[in-house]
C-alpha cells in the first residue's frame, strides 16, 4: 500500500482534507456490516442521543478503535497515511502541546434511499466526550450520486466517491449536512481524533 494517498483537492483555506483509499477496504467494511446484523442500531443525533427521523435515520454498529485496528488493519493504516498528509497541508493541525487520538467509538453508517444526516451540525458540541473532539474523519464506502457532504460556511460539497477519505476540524466552523438522494444506498465510516 502506498504510505502517500491520492488527493481530492478541495480549496487549500476550507482545511478539509481529502485522500483516496483503496476500494478493496471499502468492500470489506461493508461486507462486514452486512454480516453484522446483530450489532446494528438506529442511529441519533447529539449529545442527548436524539431518535428523530426528521433529524437523522440511518442504521449504525459503533465499535471501539482497537476492533478496527485488529479486525480491519489496512484501513487503520490507510487512514494514518490520510492523516499524515493531512498534517503536510496543515501543520498547526498537529502542533498543539496537547496530544490526540481515537479514543471514542468508530462508526460503520448506512443509510438507505431518503435516509441520512438532515440538519446542520457540527461534531465538537461542547458537551461531554465531544468536547474534547480536534479532527473527524470520514470514509464514503461507496459511490452515490449526489450523496456527499455539504459544509455550510466553506461553500462546497464533498462527493460521494468510494474510498474518498474526508479529514477535517470538528469545530463549528465546519458545520455540514448530508446531502439526501432518493436513488442510491450511502455506506460511511467515520470517527474522531479527540484530545487524550
Amino acid at each position: 500500500m502506498s504510505s502517500k494517498p491520492k488527493i481530492h483537492n478541495f480549496p487549500l483555506h476550507s482545511l478539509i482534507g481529502g485522500f483516496y483509499i483503496e476500494k478493496d477496504i471499502c468492500d470489506d467494511l461493508i461486507s462486514f456490516f452486512n454480516k453484522s446484523k446483530h450489532l446494528h442500531f438506529e442511529g441519533t443525533t447529539g449529545f442527548e442521543k436524539t431518535k428523530d427521523y426528521e433529524l437523522k435515520q440511518s442504521i449504525e454498529i459503533s465499535q471501539p478503535v482497537s476492533f478496527f485496528n485488529t479486525t480491519f488493519p489496512k484501513y487503520t493504516e490507510a487512514l494514518q497515511n490520510c492523516l499524515k498528509s493531512y498534517f503536510e497541508m496543515y501543520e498547526h493541525s498537529n502542533t498543539d502541546q496537547a496530544r490526540f487520538d481515537i479514543i471514542q467509538n468508530v462508526k460503520i453508517q448506512y443509510y438507505d434511499k431518503g435516509w441520512g444526516y438532515k440538519i446542520w451540525h457540527k461534531e465538537n458540541t461542547g458537551e461531554g466526550d465531544e468536547i474534547r473532539r480536534h479532527l473527524v474523519f470520514m470514509t464514503y464506502l461507496n459511490d452515490v450520486e449526489n450523496g456527499g457532504t455539504e459544509f455550510l460556511y466553506q461553500n462546497l460539497t464533498a462527493p460521494a466517491k468510494k474510498g474518498l477519505t474526508l479529514i477535517w476540524p470538528a469545530a463549528w466552523t465546519h458545520t455540514h449536512r448530508g446531502q439526501i438522494t432518493d436513488l442510491e444506498e450511502k455506506y460511511i465510516i467515520t470517527g474522531w481524533y479527540s484530545y487524550t
